[in-house]
This record gives C-alpha cells, sequence and structure tokens, in this order.
C-alpha cells in the first residue's frame, strides 16, 4: 500500500510518499508560501540530482494540494505511474483535545470533533482541515485518516494533567493539559525499547523532542504519564521564540507596562521570547552557539537557562516514575547538539548518567551515546512521524 502523508501548517505543506511494503519513503517535499506571493513547492525523490522546484500561485491548500499530486506523479519526478496508486491519505492533526486518545477515519462525524477543537489550537487545527478537505475534493474516494499530536498523552492520570484553577474551567472550556509532539514520543519511546531489548512494558523512558518548539515526556510502560507542554505548546521548555515556564503574574504586569492587549501579549510570548527573545539574535540554537562561542553572554546564558530547564524536567520525571531507564533525545536540537547533549547530561551522575564523549560526536544517526557502565542509557533517535501517521492510516483504512 503506498500513503500520502500530509503535514498542513497554515502557509505550508509537508509531505511524504511512502511505501507500506517495506516502509521506504518513495518521494517527499515541502510547500512554502500558500496564499502569499512567491508560492514554491520542492520535490525531493532518490535518484532525482537536486530537487524538482515549482514556483507558482497557490492561493490555498486545494492548490497547493492539487500540484503536490502532480509532483508526485509526474512523468520524470514523480514516485507512481497514477494518481490511482495512492491508497490512503495521513493527515497529521495537532489537537484532539479529550476526544481522541488514538487516531481515527475522517468521518464527517470525526472532522466536525476536530472542528470543535479549533479554538484549543487555533494557529494549526484550521490549515489541518483545509488539507483535509483539499484531499476529499480531489481524492474523494480515498480513505484519510488524522493522527493527533495529542492522542498519546491522553493516557496522563488526571494528577498529572489537572491545573490549579477553579474546576468550572476545566469542565467548561477543557482547560487542562493536553500535550504535544505525541506522535514523535511514541515513536522513539517504542524504538528505544526495541534497541535496548526489551519490552516497551518494562521500561521508564524520558523522551527528549528538542527542536525550534520541545517538550519532554515521562514514558512509562509504554504510556505518557506527564509532559511539558500545557493547554497550548507555549508550556514548559525555553523554546525558539516561545517563553515556556513563566510566572503567570507576569502576563498582566507586562500587559499593563506594555499597554498590550491580549493578542499583544500572546505575540511576545510565542513569537519574540525564547532564545530569541533572550538574546535578540536569533531562535536557531546554531546561531545562539556561534554567538556564545564569539564571547557573547546573553547567547551563553541562554544555552544554560536552556539546559538547565531541560535538566529540571528530566529531574522531575524520574521522581514521578520513581525511576528511569533511558533518556531520548530527538527533533533538530536534539538529534544535531552534540554539545548541547552533553550539557544537559552533565553533572546527571547522581541518577546514573554518564555519557560518552566518544559515542556523542555524531548527529542524526540512530544510536546509545551512554557509556558501557551507565546505569541509564541516554539514546539518539532522529524522530520520524510521518512512518508513524502511515502506520496508522494502513491500520485503520483497511
Amino acid at each position: 500500500m503506498k500513503v500520502l502523508v500530509l503535514n498542513c501548517g497554515s502557509s505550508s505543506l509537508k509531505y511524504q510518499l511512502i511505501d507500506m511494503s517495506n516502509e521506504s519513503v518513495l518521494c517527499k517535499g515541502l510547500v512554502e508560501r500558500i496564499g502569499i506571493d512567491g508560492s514554491v513547492l520542492k520535490h525531493e525523490k532518490d535518484g532525482l540530482d537536486g530537487k524538482h522546484v515549482v514556483e507558482v500561485e497557490m492561493k490555498d491548500h486545494k492548490d497547493a494540494i492539487k500540484h503536490v499530486l502532480e509532483a508526485v506523479a509526474h512523468p520524470e519526478v514523480g514516485a507512481v505511474k497514477e494518481m490511482s496508486e495512492i491508497e490512503a491519505v495521513g493527515h497529521r492533526i495537532v489537537h484532539g483535545g479529550e476526544k481522541f486518545a488514538s487516531s481515527a477515519l475522517l468521518t464527517d462525524e470525526v472532522i466536525e470533533a476536530i472542528n470543535e477543537c479549533v479554538e484549543l489550537a487555533p494557529l494549526h487545527n484550521p490549515a489541518n482541515l483545509m488539507g483535509v478537505e483539499a484531499c476529499k475534493a480531489i481524492l474523494p474516494d480515498v480513505p484519510q485518516v488524522g493522527v493527533f499530536d495529542t492522542a498519546f498523552h491522553q493516557s496522563m492520570p488526571k494528577k498529572a494533567f489537572i491545573y490549579g484553577l477553579p474546576h468550572e474551567l476545566y469542565t467548561k472550556y477543557g482547560v487542562r493539559r493536553y500535550g504535544f509532539h505525541g506522535t514523535s514520543h511514541l515513536y522513539v519511546s517504542q524504538k528505544a525499547a526495541e534497541m535496548l531489548g526489551k519490552p516497551v512494558e518494562e521500561l521508564k523512558i524520558v523522551t527528549c523532542h528538542l527542536g525550534n518548539g520541545a517538550s519532554l515526556t515521562a514514558v512509562d510502560g509504554g504510556k505518557s504519564v506527564d509532559t511539558s507542554m500545557g493547554l497550548t505548546p507555549l508550556e514548559g521548555l525555553i523554546m525558539g521564540t516561545r517563553c515556556g515556564d513563566i510566572d503567570p503574574a507576569i502576563v498582566p504586569f507586562v500587559m499593563k507596562k506594555e499597554g498590550l492587549d491580549a493578542d499583544g501579549i500572546d505575540k511576545l510570548m510565542n513569537k519574540q521570547s525564547g532564545v530569541y527573545g533572550m538574546t535578540g539574535i536569533s531562535s536557531d540554537f546554531r546561531d545562539i552557539e556561534d554567538a556564545a562561542n564569539n564571547g557573547d553572554e546573553k547567547a551563553q546564558v541562554a544555552l544554560d537557562a536552556y539546559c538547565h530547564k531541560v535538566k529540571k524536567y528530566i529531574g522531575s520525571y524520574v521522581a514521578a516514575m520513581n525511576g528511569v531507564d533511558a533518556i531520548v533525545f530527538t527533533a533538530g536540537l536534539g538529534e544535531n547538539g552534540i554539545s548541547m547533549r552533553e550539557m544537559i547530561c552533565k553533572d546527571m551522575d547522581f541518577f546514573g548518567i554518564k555519557l560518552d564523549a566518544e559515542k556523542n560526536n555524531v548527529r542524526g544517526k540512530e544510536r546509545v551515546i551512554s557509556t558501557d557502565d551507565s546505569k541509564v542509557k541516554v539514546l539518539l533517535i532522529p524522530t520520524n512521524e510521518e512512518l508513524m501517521i502511515a502506520r496508522d492510516t494502513v491500520r485503520l483504512s483497511k
């Protein structure tokens, strides 16, 4: 079965076509600037010299998906001869609220339920749904499956997801911790168990999805029991442009001082904060590291604060699970940040964490990077959310 996996953002679309007979990626690509001047599609395929680039106006996601399908079935750069070879479509859906604890076939009823979660993810769910509607129009007879970022975290006990707020805010509006990056945390925790040769049900794992957006999850017996992101992806770690955990009283204080309304403070915390706001340099950790190495004090403080926060979450999850067998690093920074992994694992020997500097000197490769005698295994595992989406799509569309 060939499965098309789509990840729709507000003005972008990432895609992969996967042959599930051997789980190989036949082609993949990225569409940028949907609905904006300068729309472009960049398509890749094994054996293709460079990228196939299409620069054409794409006024909406239906246009974008039309061009994606044309690239996928292109006689020279495509991976299928006919559109009928695409047997199912899997969609990343960011927020499923409490309605979805697992992936779902996208029936009209399911789509309506996703619509009801839009206010919990106003930047993401509408774009995800535009991709669904576009595929329904272009591939009306092809089954579609929604795979939710929040689903893996629905196993959290109430003590982990409830906030210290009036209970009616939870019952009326669903104000609680939901968590995100669930597909990634699920994939790397299962892969870690496989690499360690043990059933995931017997392991306590802290998974560290460290990218421009970042979250940690406590995975006990294969289930998420706590995670750092909350009602929205703003809570938790310091990120590229997101502030992460702060004293809530800072919000009205800064609003009054700076004359900001709700949209203004939301923009400040989501788009103007994190290491970008702390340094004024960039949201890219590579730029921050370069600046720190050149003596920029604010850049060094930002890196130190970031590592400090990751360490605190690891420690709290070890306490919550009463132990830990493995720490997993994944996503852009987790997979490629050699010095960042070293800084995070430094002085963690109390927990039995010993990083092997030689093994750690690697980027983006699946590997155990702890010493042979480390009580807690440290692993680098490139995430593969697209493959997890494709697997669920196959399971639900048969």
